[in-house]
């Protein structure tokens, strides 16, 4: 049961992974989720952290693309001022918003890896599309009340999926 929720790795955020980390995992593209994965759910504008990230990704021809069960409304108001492109009201677990990245990137789900701070959405969707997984630490600790109610289930879901994949640790990069 837990294999469904086991992410490929555990990083403490996601500007901890480098293009070179991703090349070396022939992964050509990153999905990401939105709120307290790419910033933090209060502060839309990100940080400068944020910014240089990103800018490595561009300058490394790595496209960013953001893929959240937030409506478009508000994926736009972080998307547009970082040029990213996003899929909205993606239905995460369910794999349709991972699978109309994969199709907008022109890439094979196996090239691409998912990036976001939940089991049993972010990662639980990319293990069900085929693609690689990355878990990180919430950038803050509050979340919107939605939020809330998955992490009460992802508690016990996680404490399993360690408990049974012991060579999961926090790291600070990819292997």
């Amino acid at each position: 049961m837990t294999n469904s929720f086991t992410p490929t790795w555990m990083i403490d955020a996601i500007y901890c992974v480098t293009p070179e980390q991703l090349q070396q995992h022939n992964i050509k593209a990153v999905l990401t989720d939105l709120d307290n994965t790419l910033v933090a759910w209060n502060n839309p504008d990100g940080t400068r952290e944020l910014h240089d990230w990103l800018l490595q990704m561009k300058q490394a021809q790595i496209p960013v693309l953001i893929v959240s069960n937030n409506s478009a409304t508000r994926i736009a108001r972080v998307a547009n001022p970082l040029q990213l492109d996003f899929v909205s009201r993606a239905l995460k677990p369910m794999t349709r918003g991972l699978k109309e990245a994969a199709k907008t990137l022109q890439l094979d789900p196996s090239q691409i890896v998912m990036v976001g701070d939940q089991l049993l959405t972010d990662v639980w969707a990319a293990n069900n599309a085929g693609m690689r997984s990355i878990l990180v630490k919430p950038l803050i600790e509050t979340d919107q009340w939605n939020t809330k109610i998955n992490r009460f289930f992802e508690k016990g879901v996680k404490k399993d999926m360690l408990k049974n994949n012991p060579q999961l640790q926090w790291r600070k990069q990819l292997d």
